[in-house]
């Protein structure tokens, strides 16, 4: 073999050698970005969830609130009742 056929398979190694980190380089940037995206759409579902309990929260505190109020104005009714000399 002389220099010339030497040097092209070198050279055609070095372009294969080359040509699979690309490869592999493009997969793992691949792979990367799918990872981010999967991720993003996790944390938005997230804060979603998050949004819905906050809400389902208060919506509970309010419904506490008008029970409490309820009740009381059941006592309140209650004694009146008695008061007026019913059996309540």
């Amino acid at each position: 073999m002389d220099v010339t056929t030497i040097g092209s398979v070198i050279a055609f190694v070095g372009v294969l050698s080359g040509s699979v980190v690309a490869y592999l380089g493009k997969r793992g940037e691949n792979a990367t970005a799918r990872m981010n995206s999967e991720i993003d759409q996790i944390q938005e579902e997230r804060d979603g969830l998050r949004k819905e309990l906050g809400e389902r929260n208060a919506r509970i505190e309010t419904l506490l609130n008008q029970r409490v109020t309820d009740q009381e104005t059941i006592a309140r009714l209650r004694i009146k009742v008695i008061n007026l000399g019913g059996d309540p």
